[in-house]
């Protein structure tokens, strides 16, 4: 039986950080053993990208049963393009409400851990965002009772985050690895030719 990963498309969303994801386990699902299924959903269709294409999901969220997934990824976006009207909205939150109760795997990519810690998922568990000077979105994490944490990725029992586009690979292959075998996850990184950062990466805090 595959394992399947559903994909959470907020409108304004950036579509490397989906990308990220699609690609590992496309890849996944071409040279492993067992089958992976992912599937796009958005609250709507089509779904405007940050930079501006439309995309259209393969689902509405209004069509699947979460229960149905073994996985949920959570690409971030920019507010300018209205990624935290339906990121922050109460159907996206119930997802994230659904896979936490079942203590199934969440990657979520830049600021999409805001809307982990508005479901209220983060209270006291280590977490990232992306950060800069001013700390607006450091801020806003914390007050949602997160433990921020200034590394690229972060993980804390079932949830994983990482701080940006740049960050969504090394994401990816963690949930492969979680979601197979590390030697999987790395016989796909060598496949794709993804380099691995250095131990250093791992702990380089942004700003």
């Amino acid at each position: 039986m595959p394992k399947r990963v559903l994909i959470l498309l907020a409108n304004g969303f950036e579509v490397m950080e989906a990308g990220c994801f699609t690609e590992v386990f496309g890849w996944a699902n071409i040279y492993g053993d067992a089958p992976f299924d992912q599937l796009s959903v958005g609250v709507r269709s089509p779904i405007k990208s940050t930079f501006g294409f439309d995309v259209l999901p393969e689902a509405l969220l209004a069509e699947i049963n979460p229960d149905d997934f073994d996985a949920l990824v959570i690409p971030g976006g920019f507010e300018d393009a209205g990624f935290y009207k339906e990121a922050l909205s109460e159907p996206f939150l119930d997802i994230i409400r659904n896979f936490h109760n079942r203590q199934a795997p969440i990657a979520a990519v830049c600021v999409a851990s805001i809307a982990l810690a508005a479901a209220g998922i983060l209270t006291e568990k280590e977490t990232t965002v992306y950060h800069q000077p001013g700390g607006k979105r450091k801020t806003e994490l914390e007050s949602y009772g997160a433990v921020f944490v200034d590394k690229p990725l972060v993980i804390d029992g079932h949830v994983m985050s990482s701080t940006g586009p740049g960050t969504g690979i090394e994401l990816a292959l963690k949930l492969l690895e979680i979601l197979t075998t590390a030697e999987f996850a790395d016989e796909i990184r060598q496949r794709m030719r993804i380099p691995s950062p250095p131990l250093a990466w791992y702990q380089t805090a942004q700003v």
